[in-house]
């Protein structure tokens, strides 16, 4: 039968996690309250196993976690910033003592109302699945709406977690693109998406905007 092996933290990270002292957690492991494996060189391991024990976390309550990492573009995620932002999030986790019980990480317009992994996070809250929503920034739930979103999520007992506050250039370049977007769609509503004028607002707007950078 094959042994799933399990993640071991030093002292003072396991420490950091308890929020106790290093030396309460020596002394919780001389009484026998918390196991730990000792290397050749004899410092102390803590598994991942009994840390959650002592966080009352066998099946997590109030510190399931799932993760929602969101690029606008597929050269953003071919470059592997979606992959790199969910690690991110997936080390800040971990560093916590949160039990990641799924990870979202999706390529979307931050305008796109209708993407899949933003309804699945908000299928998990209906469902009661999770305690808290972990992003890295606040527009990777959405460009614009953020608070009714969030304000969604805490009536289902739902926490929102923002690990950053200021954006990255790449993700302003985001917003900036978004804003095209929006302009192109009321554009052609207004001029007609064959007229010259409608042609003409897009060009200007984007000569603006390559300005603007």
């Amino acid at each position: 039968m094959r042994t799933e092996l399990q993640e071991h933290y030093p002292l003072r990270k396991a420490a950091e996690i308890l929020g106790v002292h290093p030396i309460t957690l020596r002394r919780w492991e001389k009484i026998g309250k918390i196991r730990c494996i000792r290397t050749p060189s004899g410092q102390r391991r803590f598994p991942r196993s009994e840390i959650l024990r002592l966080l009352g976390e066998n099946l997590p309550s109030g510190r399931r976690a799932v993760l929602y990492a969101r690029v606008s573009s597929a050269k953003q995620a071919g470059a592997g910033n979606l992959e790199r932002q969910k690690q991110r999030l997936e080390d800040y986790c971990r560093a916590r003592g949160f039990e990641i019980v799924a990870a979202i990480a999706e390529q979307g317009s931050g305008l796109n109302e209708k993407r899949k992994g933003l309804a699945r996070l908000l299928r998990m809250a209906r469902e009661g699945k999770m305690d808290l929503v972990v992003i890295e920034f606040k527009d990777r739930l959405a460009r614009f709406g953020f608070t009714y979103i969030e304000q969604y999520l805490n009536a289902f007992g739902v926490k929102v977690e923002v690990v950053n506050g200021e954006e990255p250039k790449f993700l302003q370049e985001e917003l900036v693109q978004d804003m095209l977007s929006i302009l192109t769609v009321f554009s052609a509503k207004l001029y007609g998406a064959r007229s010259k004028e409608f042609r003409r607002k897009v060009k200007e707007a984007m000569l603006d905007a390559s300005k603007g950078e």
